[in-house]
């Protein structure tokens, strides 16, 4: 296993003149033309920020909007950096975009300098995550819409990575971490998410259904996905599954009530995902190094894409919702760490 920095948040511009970037992290990954291509989530703040306020950035009617919330009113809740909470609504500290960039060798990326920016009602507060999913000669691109009406997982498609259409909400509010499969299975498209808020039930990875890749049924918790091998509070589907003679291969993350994640592996049944044949006995990556310590949200590595180059892949994930980072690990040490669900 080899980790390396790939992406410092400062090797790239701000979108705006008056904005400044503090993460870029949690990047999806496809193969096109020999080109490994990447959208890294870029997340920023408004300049105009002094101790005395908060700046909240929103997107409303494709235009940028502020509302400044005095630091001193105890109404809000600002012991989370990343969300600013009162007892009607909760705001983002930041607002993220997506940046595409391009590489010849899978390590060194040039971006585009015009992002994709949140445009529709539903993406008021930024999009996250990107997930994407090559199907059918077509690149479908999942990801996290976060507005006053909740957090949705929206739909994007390209051919190019130059232009994209939206399709719009596809799974309602709360949920996340969707990635779609590659293929039909028995004639049916499948999705992995996460329902993300509960009173009772745990924040466990589903599986669902479609015929069309925009309505979705047939949901089904995964309860054999939870690791045992230490504490964890949720867990989410990470990249894009693969497939190998043993099934499909998905890597996934876990977190502690402490926000500490680290990813682990599943291999479930390539005729029924449903069916999960055989999980990690200890964390696959987990924070070691220093910049996988130290950064914005300590303790974080979070995966939204891999690249499958047989006898190994390599692990793109975002690390202290700050940097972007590469563990490259072979088919056998990825094999090694599964064993079977009891």
């Amino acid at each position: 296993m080899d980790k390396k920095l790939l992406l410092h948040y400062q090797d790239l511009k701000p979108s705006r003149p008056d904005f400044r970037i503090i993460g870029v992290f949690n990047p999806a990954v496809a193969l096109m033309s020999g080109q490994t291509i990447m959208i890294a989530r870029v997340a920023e703040t408004p300049l105009a920020a002094d101790r005395d306020h908060v700046i909240v950035p929103m997107v409303r009617q494709k235009q940028y909007t502020f509302m400044k919330i005095p630091t001193m009113d105890d109404s809000y809740d600002f012991s989370d950096a990343r969300v600013i909470r009162n007892h009607e609504q909760s705001y983002l500290t930041s607002i993220s975009h997506f940046r595409v960039g391009r590489s010849h060798d899978g390590y060194h990326f040039t971006f585009d300098e015009k992002p994709i920016l949140p445009e529709t009602m539903y993406e008021e507060y930024g999009i996250e995550d990107p997930r994407i999913t090559k199907i059918e000669g077509r690149y479908y691109i999942t990801y996290t819409a976060v507005s006053s009406y909740g957090i949705n997982v929206g739909l994007m498609v390209t051919d190019d990575f130059v232009t994209f259409e939206r399709k719009g909400i596809i799974l309602p509010f709360d949920n996340k971490d969707c990635v779609l499969f590659p293929q039909k299975i028995k004639g049916e498209y499948y999705a992995y998410h996460r329902p993300s808020t509960s009173d009772f039930g745990k924040l466990d990875i589903w599986m669902a259904k479609s015929t069309n890749l925009i309505h979705w049924g047939d949901h089904q918790v995964l309860p054999s996905a939870r690791i045992s091998y230490r504490p964890s509070v949720r867990i989410g589907a990470g990249a894009a599954p693969f497939l190998t003679e043993k099934g499909w291969v998905v890597v996934y993350h876990s977190a502690d009530s402490h926000n500490r994640y680290h990813l682990a592996a599943l291999l479930v049944d390539k005729d029924n995902p449903a069916v999960v044949l055989k999980r990690s006995k200890a964390p696959l990556i987990e924070p070691s190094e220093l910049y996988e310590h130290e950064g914005f949200f300590p303790d974080v590595v979070f995966t939204c894409g891999l690249i499958n180059h047989g006898k190994k892949i390599r692990v793109y994930y975002g690390v202290c919702d700050q940097n972007i980072a590469l563990c490259e690990l072979s088919m056998d040490e990825l094999w090694e760490n599964l064993g079977p669900v009891t």
